[in-house]
């Protein structure tokens, strides 16, 4: 089994570890987005992502369209905070657009990290009502049993995720938003947990323009000196089956260039 992943602060990541086992290779889109190979294939293929604004993040919907899955089963779990709206119709959709399909197709709702409308604590706090073991147990059975669902969702939901994900698709996300204080020491942490190489650290941490809304940055700072100019939440979050240094290994793009390069 392969499952690709996409994650920001750890839940995607911890739900392709748990549907994997010990026996799945697990592979972050963030370190081969720019790979040579387009082709892959296995006897079970999976892909795991956040829902971002009822869609894939924008690298997801990249890698969608440049690769070519090929599997005796194939599925995609979306997991999400508050609401799925048409996440998993759009995916499928541009899965199928692109050569291939998705067998099953689910989402999982678990912690929402958006700091400008959530607050952390409240958040933890919903946990028991979310059934998240529960649920995420039930679609391992399904997977293993090779069950054959597509999520479904209503017309006006896919039309919204649609409209939405348009408006939210250019990834511009505007830096001015977040603020840096005197906590600050330069560690460079906010650039390797970056999953678009949105950040760089010398004298001091600049922003570019390909922000994928994912907020590891924010969430990640052993310094707590990132912030968003609306947060709601001072608290961060981390999945607490996933290390910083499971994030920064998924998401830090410098170690796909130097391996590229022939680098260790």
């Amino acid at each position: 089994m392969t499952i690709f992943y996409f994650t920001g602060t750890g839940n995607s990541l911890a739900v392709a570890k748990k549907i994997g086992g010990e026996e799945a290779k697990l592979i972050s889109i963030p370190q081969i987005i720019d790979s040579d190979t387009t082709h892959y294939k296995d006897d079970v293929i999976g892909l795991v992502f956040p829902i971002y604004g009822f869609d894939a993040p924008q690298m997801v919907r990249k890698f969608l369209d440049r690769v070519k899955l090929e599997a005796g089963y194939t599925f995609t779990i979306g997991t999400y905070g508050n609401i799925a709206g048409g996440a998993m119709r759009l995916v499928q959709k541009r899965a199928v657009k692109n050569g291939y399909g998705f067998d099953y197709a689910n989402s999982l709702l678990m912690v929402d990290n958006f700091l400008p409308i959530f607050e952390i604590g409240k958040q933890v706090d919903k946990l028991p009502q979310k059934n998240v073991e529960a649920s995420l147990d039930k679609i391992i059975a399904d997977i293993n049993e090779r069950k054959m669902i597509k999520k479904r969702v209503s017309p006006i939901a896919g039309t919204s995720g649609s409209l939405f994900s348009c408006f939210m698709g250019s990834g511009k996300y505007p830096h001015k938003r977040f603020r840096i204080n005197e906590r600050c020491n330069q560690c460079g942490i906010c650039a390797k947990v970056c999953p678009a190489k949105n950040i760089e650290v010398a004298s001091k941490v600049e922003f570019s323009t390909l922000c994928e809304r994912c907020f590891a940055c924010l969430h990640l700072c052993p310094q707590n000196a990132l912030h968003h100019k609306k947060q709601k939440s001072e608290q961060r979050w981390i999945h607490p089956d996933v290390s910083l240094k499971d994030i920064i290994a998924a998401n830090n793009r410098t170690t796909a260039v130097e391996r590229d390069r022939g680098g260790q």
